[in-house]
């Protein structure tokens, strides 16, 4: 998705005023209100549009009058690190920062930092401390926010501007949301990708008009909370007998980009990295022979299909079994599925 224009953005925003489309876009600084000057905390690409667009604001003489950057310099490939870097944005390692160097900035910004701010360090910028969360809060607290949305086959999400309070992540008071379809075929980096840049955008204009925003601040109903924890290894196991295709098919597009999901073959490891689902097919009434996990092949049409709980299909595009390369549907049927019985040809 290509970046959005700060002028011609227009957006849906919740506020305590109700739902209201506006336009995003910068305001130039009133004489009497006062520059700001932001520590941004952050590490991936998920930051790096909201690093962008204060920087911007920054060059062409907004709110901002100055900018430095806290993140990790141990990533190679932190792209935070880089666009500061070719940028000359002043940089500070996150291992060795020290408190003391927030004092001469009044605002914190933090996108995607992955690490709990100190209480002390939060408390030390008078203008407080923001933070751009990839959900529409309180629903999807924690770290992994877009997959659980996918995976949870939710048709919207969003991204909240909140406030950032000690001891607790997310739970801060909210100043702006902004909210997005999800397509029901649509793949994890789209979505991240797309929150990424509304972000950035409901960010800055947050931050054009902090005193009102502040002003209109809201706070979050922890009873309407739901929560997003970090994504492991057992999150991307599939469960046949207990998982319908569709809830499959969503756990497949909530970690697509990131993780394969798992599944096993004859005791070795099956990595399934590409799938796809016929939503066409009808919702079976009557019991099939074969049971979920059941692993398929067409010669005819070239397709490895695996039947799920509710007696639908999937098709498989592409996987690998014990940590071995990449294989097609028919790879898998030469070298694996047709050297076992066919009551033997099972996903478990």
């Amino acid at each position: 998705m290509t970046a959005l224009s700060i002028q011609t953005l227009h957006t849906t925003i919740y506020c305590p005023l109700g739902v209201a489309t506006v336009p995003l876009q910068q305001s130039s600084t009133a004489p009497n209100v006062s520059r700001l000057k932001v520590l941004f905390f952050g590490t991936d690409h998920f930051s790096l549009p909201s690093l962008k667009i204060i920087h911007k604001n920054l060059i062409g003489n907004g709110r901002v009058e100055r900018l430095e950057v806290v993140t990790s310099f141990k990533a190679a490939k932190n792209p935070v690190k880089q666009y500061s870097r070719t940028e000359g944005i002043p940089m500070h390692d996150w291992t060795s920062f020290s408190r003391s160097t927030a004092d001469s900035f009044n605002l914190g910004v933090v996108v995607s930092f992955g690490h709990l701010i100190p209480e002390s360090l939060i408390n030390s910028f008078n203008r407080g401390m923001l933070n751009v969360h990839a959900s529409l809060l309180p629903k999807l607290r924690g770290a992994a926010p877009i997959v659980h949305a996918i995976a949870n086959g939710d048709q919207e999400t969003g991204i909240s501007i909140m406030r950032i309070k000690p001891r607790q992540f997310d739970v801060g008071e909210i100043l702006l949301q902004s909210s997005v379809n999800i397509g029901r075929d649509t793949l994890m980096p789209h979505v991240h990708d797309q929150l990424a840049n509304i972000g950035a955008e409901c960010l800055i204009t947050c931050i054009e008009d902090l005193e009102l925003y502040y002003q209109k601040q809201t706070m979050q109903d922890d009873r309407q909370a739901t929560y997003a924890p970090k994504v492991d290894q057992k999150f991307a196991e599939i469960m046949w007998e207990n998982s319908t295709a569709i809830r499959v098919y969503d756990l497949y597009r909530s970690l697509y980009g990131l993780r394969p999901l798992l599944t096993t073959f004859g005791g070795d490891v099956v990595k399934i990295f590409k799938l796809s689902f016929n939503r066409e097919q009808p919702v079976l009434t009557e019991t099939v022979q074969n049971k979920p996990g059941n692993v398929e092949y067409s010669k005819r049409h070239k397709q490895l299909t695996v039947r799920c709980g509710d007696g639908r299909l999937l098709e498989i595009h592409q996987l690998s079994v014990g940590g071995k390369k990449i294989l097609t549907g028919q790879d898998f049927y030469n070298g694996f599925l047709s050297k076992v019985a066919p009551s033997e040809r099972y996903f478990k």
